[in-house]
């Protein structure tokens, strides 16, 4: 036996040696065995990199770089990763000798006979690509997650292979440059500006970023001494915002320092806000990317808005700590610093804002949007694979931003708080610098827990779905005898999620609280046995459980009786997903049970969900016949709301649901009046862009005044804010071949070039009161998807597919999808999974959706 083992070890090593050496293939992307190979042959990698950045965008931009790293020689070429033509790269030296340059598959190979055992050094000239660098007239941004690295400068582009920076670069003089590290050395003359910069930390190439351009620039005197570069140019935005953006990064250092302790890991600290940036945010450290709309809010903005700024500030801060310092080794587990940093960002938001507005907070965002991927044909485990880092954009949705997040509080109620925090920061000291996988986690939780995380991790994180419960109630005499849950998954199969949530009997003038832990199929709950028999039982009513919970008739009647923001938002939820799942409630008896709860409830986030599921509801799933029955009384009551609510915040959310919804000839009078005067109604405050939505609601609906655009547009001041109307304004005329055309034009990619607006375009282009003349463009929409894939960044494929069927319901529109899905049986898996979660309420409301399906009420 002993023999054996030896035999089997020295057959092991031998074919680690032979994988480590083989010969890799050339192909497009960054296959896992090419990143395999680099990994076990490359290290000590340093980039000093050169840029002349003209000012303007349709000029080149020559660059040099110097590349050095210790390499294990092999005998074999070692590609470099270059996604641009040849002729970009002007000349090309190895060790001091002048290459010949072969690109191919978008790899610089580098031959074996330049390269040496030990330290290599290249020297390249060349034109820098484009793809990543979001030229516009005055400014550029490098944003380069998660492989677009390589389609600027030549590099191992793969997250494994953290390397050393040097940046210096060369701009007009009007302009400005932020990086990954402090300033070194700056230079000035008549016509340019010269920048240096400090040697970064290790970082992966996803996260080198600059940004260049006319930013206007503040800066806070604190500790790590943070900057800001912004665009605005709204004075009282600026004046209400800066303070608090300053402020809600610092608190965010402060509780990742204590939570971790762990000391900012980077020597800079610095944001740029961007004009329709493609993101919320992206981490880059020293110089963050935000969304400049959702960092500079005005005096209207909602309390859901400033808590979003301060989440998404804290989000972006925690990947410093989770994604920047340790960074997942492949892209498969991207998902392990997004849902750190959202989980992280919500323990922040606890902190600052409370608990009771924590709880709402993280049921309101995770839950609803997990749930509208993970009940779909095509819901995706939150761990996945990837080949080739090519596709790694098909990996980001809602299941690691929302599923991960619920998850991840799970597990750490399974583990206990203090256990859950001291395996994770030693995870983090552990491979502070360096890259981790999930196994490497889950290995070191494991030290702080006697359950069997491996097979919780197989459920809940290796595959896809969420669980639905049923439940049986006995009682005898007006007691409960006996009380059992049971779970299984929903798609089908016999899997158990382990978890722990709420259970709430409701009796006259009394709650019942029973926590649940769930670890089987059938649960009795001992606890109620006994009790009387409750008016009505609301599962999960702490809003921590994650599946399809049961809910009845009772819950309907009842559900604002419920005291409780968290329980009754829970309630909320349930009925929503109940509804589409087919159960005992049809749309038009939950949208009249929505519309009655518009003024009785007096909390903002669960107001914001239920004029949320209304608007939903209306527009998909009642038939038009319905929806023009309904109006009359949806109108109305909105309005009446509006007048009842007493909070500015509540008033505006109501405000945006009546302009969202309204077809009468008396709304659209009214809210004439309110865009042509500009007098919102008492108590509510609206901003530019509140005004140009609403104008971009009014043409929408053809209005009489044709040259509404027109005015509005001569009232924008701020010039990315015109930019951005000039954009969207075809998709909104009233002339179909004027629409006919801007879709036409968004077959070239330079049209697509500002992604955020054209997902606003699309949502007019295909409006459901627009959709008589748009169904015709849903079959071309498929048929780019997969150069969208390609071209666009992460979110794009499935915002694009978002944006286009998000509110259809009709059977020509499921007849499109499923022909396209017929059409290519051998479709990428992925984009096959995003079309289906995308087009998933399309068909149940076409009644496409087999077994559990229903038509439009």
């Amino acid at each position: 036996m002993h023999f054996l083992k030896i035999c089997l070890l020295a057959v092991f090593l031998f074919l680690c040696a032979h994988i480590a050496g083989a010969q890799t293939t050339v192909e497009t992307g960054v296959s896992q065995s090419l990143a395999d190979f680099r990994a076990a042959h490359l290290s000590s990698i340093q980039y000093q990199l050169n840029f002349n950045i003209p000012a303007n965008k349709a000029e080149d931009i020559a660059a040099t770089e110097t590349l050095t790293f210790n390499f294990k020689q092999t005998g074999q070429p070692l590609q470099l990763d270059f996604k641009e033509d040849a002729s970009r790269i002007k000349k090309l030296t190895i060790n001091g000798k002048t290459a010949e340059v072969n690109l191919l598959k978008e790899h610089l190979l580098l031959e074996a006979k330049y390269l040496t055992e030990g330290n290599n050094t290249l020297s390249i000239d060349f034109l820098a690509g484009n793809g990543a660098l979001n030229r516009n007239d005055d400014y550029l941004y490098a944003l380069f997650v998660p492989d677009r690295a390589r389609t600027v400068f030549p590099c191992f582009d793969q997250p494994n292979l953290k390397a050393t920076f040097q940046l210096s670069i060369k701009v007009s003089a009007n302009w400005a440059v932020m990086a990954n590290a402090p300033i070194k050395d700056f230079r000035v003359d008549a016509d340019f500006k010269y920048y240096d910069f400090d040697k970064t930390e290790t970082l992966s190439t996803y996260l080198f970023s600059f940004v260049a351009g006319r930013f206007a620039y503040n800066a806070h005197d604190t500790k790590l001494k943070p900057e800001l570069f912004f665009r605005e140019t709204d004075t009282a935005k600026l004046h209400l915002s800066n303070p608090a953006i300053f402020k809600a990064h610092a608190d965010a250092v402060n509780f990742l320092e204590n939570w971790t302790g762990i000391p900012y890991p980077f020597k800079k600290m610095g944001f740029a806000a961007i004009p329709d940036f493609q993101f919320g945010g992206m981490e880059h450290p020293g110089v963050v990317q935000y969304k400049a709309s959702s960092l500079f809010l005005d005096a209207g903005a909602t309390q859901d808005q400033i808590i979003a700024r301060l989440n998404l500030i804290s989000h972006e801060t925690a990947h410093m700590w989770f994604g920047d310092m340790v960074t997942m080794d492949w892209f498969n587990d991207v998902w392990m610093k997004e849902v750190f940093a959202n989980f992280m960002a919500d323990k922040i938001t606890e902190s600052l804002m409370g608990e009771g507005t924590f709880n709402l907070k993280f049921l309101t965002d995770h839950f609803p949007a997990a749930y509208g991927v993970d009940r779909t044909p095509g819901a995706n485990p939150i761990r996945q694979s990837l080949n080739n880092l090519k596709d790694a954009g098909s990996l980001y949705g809602n299941i690691i931003y929302h599923k991960a997040p619920i998850m991840m509080r799970q597990l750490e109620l399974l583990m206990g708080k203090d256990n859950f925090r001291q395996g994770v920061c030693e995870y983090l000291k552990t491979y502070a610098y360096r890259n981790a996988t999930w196994p490497d986690l889950i290995k070191i939780l494991s030290k702080y827990t006697t359950h069997d995380l491996n097979a919780w991790n197989n459920v809940w994180v290796n595959q896809p779905g969420r669980p639905t419960f049923s439940y049986s109630l006995v009682t005898k005499k007006g007691k409960i005898n006996h009380l059992i849950l049971i779970q299984h998954a929903e798609q089908g199969g016999s899997r158990i999620w382990p978890q722990s949530f709420e259970v709430a009997l409701f009796y006259p003038h009394l709650t019942k609280v029973i926590t649940v832990n769930i670890t089987k199929g059938v649960t009795d709950i001992q606890e109620a046995i006994g009790l009387k028999r409750p008016m009505y039982i609301l599962f999960n009513s702490g809003g921590e459980g994650y599946g399809l919970f049961p809910a009845d008739a009772d819950l309907c009647t009842s559900v604002m009786d419920i005291t409780d923001p968290l329980m009754r938002t829970s309630a909320y939820i349930s009925l929503y997903e109940n509804m589409l799942s087919g159960r005992f409630i049809k749309p038009l008896s939950l949208l009249n049970l929505y519309i009655k709860a518009l003024s009785a409830e007096k909390e903002e986030m669960p107001l914001r969900l239920i004029s949320g599921y209304i608007g939903t509801i209306y527009w998909q799933f009642i038939t038009p016949q319905n929806r023009l029955k309904i109006n009359p009384v949806l109108e109305n009551s909105l309005w009446l709301a509006l007048q009842y609510q007493k909070t500015a915040n509540n008033k505006k959310v109501l405000f945006n649901t009546y302009q969202g919804i309204y077809l009468s000839a008396q709304a659209r009078n009214l809210l004439y009046q309110v865009w042509q005067q500009q007098q919102p109604p008492a108590g509510i405050k609206l901003s530019e862009d509140d005004y140009t939505a609403l104008s971009f609601s009014l043409a929408l609906r053809n209005d009489a005044d044709t040259a509404i655009l027109s005015k509005q547009y001569l009232r924008i001041t701020d010039a990315d804010r015109k930019k951005r109307f000039e954009f969207i304004r075809p998709a909104l005329s009233p002339d179909e071949k004027v629409r006919d055309e801007f879709f036409a034009s968004l077959q070239q990619l330079k049209n697509r070039g500002k992604e955020a607006n054209v997902l606003t375009a699309l949502f007019y282009l295909h409006h459901p009161l627009r959709q008589n003349t748009s169904v015709k463009y849903l079959a071309k929409s498929l048929d780019m998807l997969e150069n969208i894939q390609v071209t666009g960044d992460i979110f794009f494929p499935q915002s694009w597919l978002s944006s286009t069927f998000g509110s259809y319901q009709s059977a020509e529109a499921a007849r499109i999808v499923n022909a396209f899905l017929a059409a290519h049986p051998n479709y990428n898996e992925k984009l096959k999974a995003k079309i289906l979660q995308a087009t998933d309420n399309l068909m149940r409301a076409s009644g496409k959706l087999l077994p559990k399906t229903f038509a439009a009420d």
